[in-house]
């Protein structure tokens, strides 16, 4: 056995859904771009890795981390699909944790994309009939009025705010502080050595790089986000907006992951060791408290607490979620999302996770070394938690 370390660890600037720079790049493209540098990054030959783990959602099943694997060549080296919706990639991760820390595997590549904006549309057919389709979405869990399955703004957001007690002006303070902390630290150059940047070739030929998260608003301001309309007027007391919640996003994130003995043999740097990990499953009606239950197992498996955790990563699906687990674990707010998270960088589902260990192994490094966490709240009422130590 050989406990799994990080070698490598990249992702992709943040795209806006739709009308952003990604809005016309396919995800097998972010895949094979996010796994050759990954592995280009680690200084292990590409032959020498056993397998690519790849969250999507989404994308139609397919499975882009073998699509990844021949296109960047590596046609010897597998690879799966995972989806656990928005902790997929955590997932990714743990699995290859997982099988490298087994002794089955020594090196693989784990991580997510998420390629909203050329997404396919889905349809099924009518029951009773032949040939007649409907366009069709998959569900997370059964739909009820508590916890509609198509409406995480009441599922998530609104539910984590209410069980929580949680105010609109707390949630626009939230997200306000997001947007801050993420332009700051674009401006001081904290995500240029892990951003790829990518040359895309738009329609009509022009040639581009994209390689700054671009959904991050200058012009936010606390007065701006308090004039937003709620989204269910018709819903006494409800408070969230379009402004506290997390942006609909484009995005690749991967780490290369590899048994702490292998590594030295093959003369690769670690940048941080996987502690422990792990996933949890909550009523979907409780959805927005799936990253704290996560924590909570993780926290324990590696026994460990809270206060031992340097920097946090809890993913802003909503303003309400980071806000609650801060509460129910009593952090310290400052080391919570302390470059912005899917409020103002935003939040591209099946990438996200893999987004927030690649943000917290750079970052700790910076800082000298110490434990960071990862943990989001996940579709279906799940959670997913990643413990790192760099």
């Amino acid at each position: 056995m050989s406990a799994p370390v990080i070698v490598s660890a990249a992702r992709t600037a943040i795209g806006t859904t739709g009308k952003g720079t990604l809005a016309d790049t396919s995800g097998e493209t972010l895949a094979a771009a996010i796994v050759e540098e990954t592995v280009r990054r680690s200084g292990l030959e590409p032959a020498k890795f056993d397998d690519v783990i790849l969250a999507e959602s989404l994308y139609g099943g397919g499975d882009l981390a073998r699509h990844a694997a021949v296109a960047t060549g590596m046609p010897s080296v597998s690879g799966v699909a995972v989806n656990r919706h928005c902790a997929g990639s955590l997932t990714s991760i743990g699995m290859a944790a997982a099988s490298i820390g087994s002794g089955m595997e020594s090196a693989i590549v784990a991580g997510g994309v998420q390629a909203t904006s050329m997404g396919p549309r889905l349809r099924q057919r009518v029951p009773g009939t032949t040939d007649e389709y409907v366009d069709w979405f998959p569900p997370t869990h059964p739909d009820s009025p508590e916890a509609p399955n198509r409406d995480m703004s009441i599922s998530v957001g609104w539910n984590t705010a209410k069980e929580a007690g949680i105010t609109r002006e707390e949630q626009d303070a939230w997200a306000y502080r997001s947007h801050v902390r993420a332009i700051e630290a674009i401006d001081a150059g904290k995500f240029t050595d892990e951003i790829v940047p990518l040359k895309l070739t738009k329609p009509g030929g022009a040639v581009v790089e994209f390689a700054v998260d671009e959904h991050p608003r200058r012009t936010t301001t606390l007065e701006k986000l308090a004039s937003l309309k709620v989204l269910h007027p018709e819903i006494p007391g409800f408070s969230i907006t379009a402004g506290n919640a997390s942006g609909i996003n484009d995005a690749a994130a991967a780490v290369a992951v590899a048994g702490a003995e292998f590594a030295a043999a093959e003369g690769l740097t670690p940048l941080a060791k996987i502690i422990a990990w792990g996933a949890a499953g909550v009523e979907p009606a409780r959805m927005g408290f799936g990253g704290l239950d996560a924590a909570e197992k993780v926290l324990a498996r590696a026994g460990r607490t809270a206060a031992d955790v340097t920097l946090w990563e809890i993913n802003e699906a909503f303003a309400s979620v980071p806000i609650a687990v801060c509460r129910a674990l009593g952090l310290d707010e400052e080391r919570v999302n302390f470059s912005g998270s899917g409020c103002s960088l935003g939040h591209p589902v099946a990438a996200s996770g893999a987004r927030m260990i690649v943000t917290l192994v750079h970052e700790l490094r910076r800082r000298g070394g110490g434990l960071g966490m990862a943990a989001m709240c996940a579709g279906g009422g799940q959670g997913g938690a990643v413990l790192i130590e760099v």
